[in-house]
This record gives C-alpha cells, structure tokens and sequence, in this order.
C-alpha cells in the first residue's frame, strides 16, 4: 500500500479548474511603441497556447440517503469494471500524539470484515482482478480495484461490507499484527536512500500542529501508543457513507451502477462526520537550513517552498513553472547543472498541491566530488535569472503539448493510478465537481509567459527552506579530505518563535501568565511570590525553612501520604528560595491536571507545617551550615555579604541561602505560620504556565482550587531594600586554613539594580572580562599561569542592589601573584585594553546562537518568563534579545565597564593558610587587611 501521491496525480492537478484573468482587446492606440508592445504581448500569449485536447469523461453523479456521493461512468470497450472509494480522511484529521492513523486503518481495512474475515484479496485474487491497492496521503484514503464484468457484485459487495461491517473484525490481535506491518513499511522507508526526506521536510516547513506538519506514515511512538478503542472510534467517525465517494466505471450502464450501488451501500447508516479541514492559513517562507547524514550514494538538495494549494488561481501557473525548471533535458535547470556545468546527476521540480496548502519543490543529485557551495551558488543564480525573465512561451507551449498527450494515452485506462476513476474522484473531492478537470483543461491551455513569471516572482523568494542529505560514508575513495585550512563557517540565523503569552486574573486577584506549548502533554508552572531571605528580619534562614516545610504535608496528607500522592499522580511538587522571592514549582501530566492541582492547592493554601518534621529539618540544616562552613567556598560565601552590606541589611544574609545557626535554631511553628500568612497571598504572588493547555481549560480549573484562597485585609508587608556606599578603598579579609594547598580567593562589589536599559552592554562587559571560560580573567590564571582550575565572575539578580562576586581558586604559592592578575585585567579593561571588537563579535555570535536551544523544554521556557514579568517587562522583551544584542557597540560596552567596575573599591575574602600567605598580601598594600575569627 504506496502512501506516495502518485506522479500522474501531479499532473492531473496541472489541470485543475482554476480562475484565469483574461487580458482585455487593447484598442487603437496613436504612441507607436505602445502599439508595439501590445503586439509583443500578444504575440507571447499566442506562442504560449495550445488547444487542449476534446476530452469527454461523461459522468452521472447522485448522493443516496444516507450522504454516499455516487459517481458513474460508462465505458463499454472493454468488459471490466473500475471500482475507487475515496473516504474524506487524510493524515490532516489526526492530532499530535496520535498521528499515523488514517494509514494504519488503511491497513485494518484489508483485513477482513465482520462477514468476510481474512484476508481481503481472496476473492480478487480468484477473480482476475487487477489493480488492487489502497493509499493515503494528507488529504484522503482510498480503495480501488478493477474486475471482470462478472465480479462487480463481488467487489461492491466487498467494499461495502467493510465499510458498514467492520468494527467487529477490529481485535486486537489484527491491530498488533497490522501495527507492526506498518512499523517495519517505516523502517524500510526511512532506510531507504533520501528515506527520512519528506517527514524532515515536513516538521522543518509547517509549524508544529500544522496538519501537513507530519507525513501519513506517522511516528513509532504513537503507532505504539494506538489502541484498540482509538482505531475503532476512527472508523466511527470517518467511514461512513457521508464521508466518502464511490465511482463506478466501466462496462457498466447508469441504471445498473446505481441498482448496484444502492443495493450493497444504501443500508449503511452515516452518523455526525467529524467537521473537515478546509481551510488554514497559508504558512510564510521559512528561512531555515538543515542537514542530514545517511547511507546515500550523493549528496541531494531540497529546496522547498511553501505556496498555494489546490484549486488556488496560482495551480496551473506552478505546474508549468515546475517543468520550465527542470524535469526536461531542455529545462534550465537541468541544462545548466547537468549539462553545462555537469555538478549534477539529475534535478527535478514538482509542484505539490494539497487542500489547505502547497510546496514547490527542487531537487538536485550532486555530482560526486564536486563542492555543495559551488552547485548551491550555482542552482540560486539560476533561480535568481528565471525569476527575473526567465520564462519562455515557446518552452510552455511545447510543456503544454507533451502534457495532454500524455493525459490522452493515460485515459485508456479506467481505474488504478490516473485512472478515469481517480480523475472523477480528485475532481469531485477537491472541487466539488466530477468534472472539474477535465473542464479546466482550457484554462490551462491558455496560460501564458506573464502568469508564469507573476507566479515565480511572487513564489520563488530567496527565503526558502533547504535540507541536505550527505553521505555518511563515500562509495568511492575520495582525493581528498575537509579543508582544515580553516574553521567552517557557522550559519548565524537564528529564528525564535515563542508562543504568544496570555495573561489574565483570577476571581481572587491572583495575576496568571499562560504559554501554550503543546509538544508534551504536560503542565509546569511556577507560583512566585515577594519574600526570600530578604523577609527573614532577625532569622536569618526563615523564607528557605518555610519553603522546604511546604513539601513536609498538606491538606489531608502528612508528610510521606503528601510523597505517595505526587507519585500516584505522576505531579513534582517543590519550593526554592531566594534573595526576593519564594516560589513553589508544578508539573504535572495533563490527563491528571485537575487532581494534582488540588494537591498543589493544598500545598499554597493548607501547608501542615508538623512540628516534628520541622525538628527534623532544622537539625539537618544546622548540619548542612556547618558542612558549608568547612568548605573554603562556602566560607567565603557566607562571611562576605554581610561585609558588602552590613549586618542587618536584608542582603547581609549568607548567599549559600541556608542562614544561620542561630537563625534557624530559632525558628518555631508558628514563625512559619505567620510566614505563609504575611507573604504567600494572592496579591502578592504571580502564577507562570507553560505547557498542554488553553486558558479555557485552566482558568475555570484553578479559579476552582483556588476558590478560598483569598488576600486578606491587613496591608501586604513590604521587605524595603536600602541603598548602601560602595567603601572609598579596597578591604582585604581573611580567613585562616592551616595546611590548606589552595587558597580560595574572592572579591566583592556592590552594583546598582538590573534595569533593560544598558543590560546587554553590561552582560558582554561582564562576560569578557571574567564572565565565560574564554574570559580574559580565566584565560590568564588557567590557560596561561596554569595557577587555577578556573576563575569566574557572576552578578546576582536582585531587586536592590546585586552582589557581583569573583572568585579564583589558586595554587597557595601563587596566592599574591594571582591577586595581582586579576587586577591587571580589570585595569587594563578600564583603560589600556578596553573590548576589542573581535572580542564583541565573539559574544554577539554566542549570545545569539545560545537562544537557539535556550526554550528547548518548558522548564526554561517557564524560567525566561517568569523573570520577565518579574522584572515588569513586556512579552516581546526575550524574542528581541538577539536583536539587542545584535545592535551592541563597542563605546556602550566600554562605557558599561566605566559605570560599574571599580576593582580598587573591591572587598576582598580570601581562605586559606595563613602562616604562608598573608605576608605577601600584605605586601601588595591593598589596604586595610583584617583576619576573621575562625568559623566555629
């Protein structure tokens, strides 16, 4: 069962019926060189036209009761009888997760009956019938064979029995059998040369849940996932008399075609079709290139464009576009790259009509041994000469010519491929006409150089989509190897296409941001609510505790019913804190949406918080601070905010977030209690979406769960961030190790707020000085001095003023020498050695190519959006980074670096054995230097 469109049906939709603007009689005119060009034009259009062929497919066509459209034709020469059911059913109707339907039935369907069980070629194969198949392609499946005379009844009995007796032969041994015929067809398809060709051709050209998006073969994963229930309710809805169309053709009369017809197919009840896609909106050009690697014996080149479907005014044009390209030896393609140039073996273009859209399509075999750059450069000049005047009338006029004569050789033939059968089939289910084709044969006798060229400037942009399927390994020694006299270059366009956010309020006032991202049936979502160690006050580790004791149980489950419950679920459940900000995360299966979200309602608005479970967390903290504290890292992270801030400030706190022994200690019932109430309230929070599932289905859900969940009265707190003075000099601090090997150096400084303004200035300063691994701070102490493992800077994202921290773990005896590099670099940045622009060009290229899998999962997606809305900016801000980025100058870099580094106001702390390495700090004169009492 061949699941390709079949040639002849290409050109048959060369054919079609389409409208044709007819040129108005220019008058007399009295300017001789206008007259001249009317007499050129007219001339053109004449050497274009051929008279098409007298064809006649006479037809009678009536609708029984029950919607089955019967289509008859006579044709006595010959005593057989062509049989073409065509149901109104295509890979188009299936959904994402359970695609490969319409063509697995299409196997079911020769399986037997409920009054024929077995295999349905039997009584065929005993007849002398020919012909015999089934297909499926986007649009439709049908079924068709042609007999002797003497089988019609056979046939039509055949075929109406497994249209309306068939769910009974539907077991589940057949559908495992005919599952795994299907899986072995795809395999063998895609191990084919060029086999994955067209399903990468499809996901790289329609966007996701587009219904031409996927090919009818479908993929292994929801062939598996098929079930016996899914394949007979696709028979429910789809085959059924009013969802299909019979043609009978043949030696055969009118009278007897339709006695026959009503006999074996009036009785079939037709229930409510399912509603058919007729119409979606034409994609754009994608402006996209991939490559893909297989056993092939050369390399091939697709280029495909996304125009108009059947039926559209652009059809025949596009045809005659397609031959004029290539497919002759006289098309200009072929006559340039095969023979002229000879870079290629073969080329090809086809127009690929379809319902609600379709693709023009090259193709190009590369000569083995000859460059891809070369063919490529040469295939776009070609393009680029047609497109500008390339098209020839007297070339269509002899395209037209070999084209209805060969339609007239090929109505010989009743039924099969291109078959009269398939004529009136195509005909009335695109058309809604028997005879549509046949009648628009004048039409496209009459298309001329003009509509050509219109078609090719219109369609055939620069903009395409391009694949490339090279050999995975040669079949002939090659003369020689890649050039390694240099890099490959890298294709820097990059293309976000984020789902569009919706945002809206619950009936409680909580702000709910949604993006739809149906890849993955699955939910995550991410409650943010203002508070963090920044709402502590005098406990430090307070908004950690209370937002690990929100997984200690809630509503009706303890602790360890609350584990048991997400996992019956299939829900994560889960809480962080922060400088600013709690957050309690969700992700949950979208077949249990609504039940896990009771259990997440629970969590916001019924949190147990069990005293001994709370003995339990805070006596592992408590460990977990003094594990910190034995760690040079962890030391250093814990002693410097409260040096860069002050004691008291909300940022003084120990950014390893864990707090302090005595803050924890402290903590009681009731403090979380009073935490929970205070911040984890609607007017406070914001809920982030991503994922299966539409404002329509989430809305009424969560305004459901949250119902009771209310702000209360009582003002909302507010945790007031102050402004602090970076000190007038540097600070060194230091903190004793004996016998350490290492010293952990690192340095504090105090920046001004994250605003948009400025922020990709400051991210390329940040990231060249010490903010990567090609850093000139990390090159410096680990590539060249070989003194480090590695050496970074980050800034911290906070509300007030963020925290930017260097750190440079180093070798004991090069603890002064390091110290003395790394402000060598920050100086030379502010002044000698500024940002080179090769070094800007280097972020550029990486900050924009990284966006390209920076949304891959909808974890990142839910991260990228959350801070945005944190940040109060609008949804357009993300999808235009690369574009700000783009745009980046060197003085603005320079002037970022102006703005915010200071290294002579850095407040140093640094780990290690003192005995050996405060002498030589000392000697640096860097300023003040304090020794810290031992951590305890």
């Amino acid at each position: 069962m061949d699941l390709r469109t079949p040639l002849f049906f290409l050109l048959l939709s060369s054919l079609a019926l389409s409208a044709c603007v007819e040129k108005d009689a220019h008058p007399a005119l009295t300017v001789d060189r206008e007259a001249a060009a009317s007499s050129k034009a007219a001339a053109a259009n004449d050497a274009a036209y051929v008279e098409a062929p007298k064809i006649e497919i006479p037809f009678h066509r009536e609708r029984l009761d029950n919607g089955l459209t019967v289509i008859v034709h006579e044709d006595h020469k010959a005593p057989v009888v062509a049989i073409n059911i065509w149901y109104k059913v295509g890979s188009k109707d299936e959904k994402p997760g359970k695609t490969g339907f319409a063509h697995l039935f299409e196997h079911l369907m020769f399986n037997g009956s409920e009054n024929y069980p077995g295999e349905f070629f039997e009584p065929f194969q005993r007849s002398g019938a020919t012909d015999m198949n089934g297909t499926t392609n986007n649009d439709r499946t049908n079924y068709f064979e042609t007999v002797p005379k003497g089988a019609v009844d056979m046939a039509l009995w055949m075929e109406s029995d497994r249209m309306g007796h068939f769910a009974g032969a539907i077991t589940q041994e057949v559908l495992d059998e005919q599952r795994g015929v299907v899986k072995n067809e795809k395999r063998q398809g895609e191990n084919a040369p060029y086999g994955k060709a067209f399903d990468t051709i499809a996901s790289g050209t329609f966007p996701p849940n587009h219904p031409y998006s996927w090919t009818p073969i479908g993929s292994m994963e929801d062939l598996d996932r098929a079930s016996l229930e899914d394949v007979k309710q696709w028979f429910a809805d789809y085959y059924q008399p009013a969802n299909a169309i019979l043609v009978i053709a043949g030696d055969i009369t009118v009278d007897q075609a339709m006695a026959k017809a009503r006999e074996y197919f009036g009785d079939i009840p037709s229930t409510s079709v399912p509603p058919r896609i007729n119409n979606w909106q034409l994609p754009g050009q994608v402006s996209k290139r991939e490559v893909l690697y297989d056993k092939v014996p050369q390399t091939r080149i697709y280029r495909v464009w996304n125009v108009p479907g059947v039926a559209g005014e652009e059809e025949n044009a596009l045809e005659l576009m397609a031959s004029l390209l290539a497919n002759r030896k006289n098309s200009l393609l072929y006559r340039r790259l095969v023979r002229d140039e000879k870079v290629a073996t073969s080329v090809s273009a086809f127009y690929y009509g379809r319902q609600l859209a379709g693709q023009f399509i090259i193709t190009v075999d590369v000569k083995p041994g000859q460059p891809l750059e070369k063919v490529e450069t040469l295939l776009q000049e070609e393009l680029r000469k047609f497109v500008k005047g390339g098209v020839s009338a007297e070339e269509i006029r002899r395209i037209k010519q070999s084209e209805f004569a060969g339609l007239v050789k090929g109505l010989e033939k009743i039924g099969g491929f291109g078959g009269k059968t398939d004529i009136l089939a195509r005909s009335e289910f695109y058309y809604g006409d028997p005879g549509a084709l046949v009648a628009g044969l004048e039409d496209y006798a009459k298309v001329d150089a003009a509509q050509v060229q219109q078609a090719a400037e219109q369609w055939l942009t620069e903009n395409s989509y391009t694949l490339i399927i090279q050999p995975k390994e040669e079949y002939t020694a090659s003369e020689q190897g890649a050039d390694r006299s240099k890099l490959p270059p890298v294709d820097k366009t990059v293309e976000l296409e984020l789902p569009q956010q919706q945002s809206f309020t619950l009936d409680n006032g909580l702000k709910v941001i949604l993006a739809e991202r149906h890849d993955t049936p699955a939910v995550f979502m991410n409650l943010q609510f203002r508070s963090g160690a920044a709402a502590d006050g005098d406990k430090p580790g307070l908004a950690s505790i209370a937002a690990r004791m929100l997984s200690e149980g809630a509503g009706k489950y303890d602790s360890l019913e609350f584990s048991s419950r997400q996992e019956e679920l299939g829900a994560t459940i889960g809480a962080g804190s922060g400088l600013d900000y709690n957050s309690i995360t969700f992700s949950a299966l979208k077949t249990q949406l609504k039940p896990s979200l009771e259990l997440f309602a629970d969590v916001v608005t019924q949190p147990l918080f069990p005293a001994q479970d709370l003995t339990r967390v805070v006596s592992n903290r408590i460990d977990a601070i003094s594990q910190e504290k034995a760690q040079p890292q962890g030391l250093a992270l814990r002693e410097l905010p409260p040096l860069l801030y002050g004691e008291n400030h909300p940022y003084g706190t120990p950014l390893t977030g864990s707090g302090t022994v005595e803050g924890v200690r402290s903590i009681t019932r009731d403090d979380l209690v009073k935490f929970h109430n205070t911040w984890l309230r609607p007017d406070n929070a914001m809920l982030t979406i991503v994922g299966d599932v539409t404002r329509d289905e989430i809305e009424p859900l969560l305004n459901d769960v949250f119902r009771n969940w209310r702000s209360p009265k009582t003002p909302l707190a507010s945790a007031d961030i102050p402004a602090v003075e970076r000190p007038s000099g540097t600070r060194v601090f230091l903190l004793d190790r004996p016998g350490a090997q290492q010293t952990y150096i690192m340095a504090g400084l105090v920046m001004p707020p994250w605003t948009p303004d400025g922020a990709e200035a400051f991210d390329a300063m940040a990231k060249v000085i010490a903010g990567k691994f090609t850093s000139r701070v990390n090159m410096n102490l680990r590539e060249d001095k070989h003194w480090s493992y590695g050496a970074r800077a980050v800034s911290l994202d906070t509300e007030g003023q963020r925290p930017y921290l260097l750190f440079a773990p180093v070798q004991t005896d090069k603890t002064g020498p390091a110290i003395q590099e790394l402000l060598k670099e920050y100086r030379e940045f502010l002044s000698s050695r500024p940002i080179s622009e090769q070094e800007l060009a280097d972020f550029r290229d990486d900050e924009i190519l990284k966006q390209s899998g920076a949304f891959q999962t909808k974890g990142q997606l839910l991260s990228s959006i959350t801070w945005q809305n944190e940040k109060g900016l609008p949804p357009e801000y993300i999808a235009d980074y690369p574009q700000r980025v783009a745009a980046l100058t060197k003085p603005e870099v320079e002037a970022a670096a102006r703005e915010f580094l200071a290294p002579e106001q850095f407040t140093w702390v640094i780990v290690g054995d003192l005995a050996r390495i405060q002498p030589e700090i000392e000697a640096l004169d860097l300023g003040p230097v304090t020794v810290l009492p031992a951590a305890e």
